[in-house]
């Protein structure tokens, strides 16, 4: 008696929108876990000590491909952002803002959400890490992006 096939690697990617965030795809998964628990992470090469952004499974300056972890702050400031107000798919929030957040001198590519008035942005102005929760993974769990928020100026 044969059995049912089961689902294929491409299959399953075209099932999944997410699917870097499983280990069976890629080894920097615990990326997301790491956002699972509110950190916002990224590698260190444990060969030269380099740290990149995004997270990189080999340091392209010595080609080691061994690394650790290690937390960001949760503090940047905005780098660059653009404001999309039109043309966007049903279920996005209206505006859209999407930004370059320094920090710890790395660029971070990320949306800045919880924006009352676009038009008070600036560069340079401080913003504070949080999460953005995200299609679910093909099992229920909830799966997060990083995304940063305005912050209050430090007194």
């Amino acid at each position: 008696m044969s059995q049912p096939p089961s689902p294929s690697a491409p299959y399953l990617r075209a099932m999944d929108p997410f699917p870097l965030e499983a280990p069976d795809f890629n080894k920097l998964h615990e990326f997301y876990a790491f956002l699972a628990v509110e950190r916002l992470t990224t590698t260190r090469c444990t060969g030269c000590g380099r740290i990149d952004w995004p997270p990189r499974g080999f340091c392209p300056a010595c080609t080691s491909d061994a690394y650790e972890w290690v937390d960001l702050p949760h503090q940047g400031r905005l780098h660059g952002f653009t404001v999309q107000e039109t043309g966007m798919p049903a279920g996005f929030p209206r505006p859209l803002i999407f930004a370059m957040v320094d920090v710890a001198g790395l660029r971070i590519f990320a949306p800045v959400i919880d924006v009352a008035d676009p038009g008070r942005l600036t560069l340079g102005m401080p913003v504070r890490f949080t999460r953005v929760r995200v299609a679910d993974d093909p099992q229920g769990r909830p799966r997060y992006l990083p995304a940063f928020t305005p912050a209050e100026p430090a007194a």
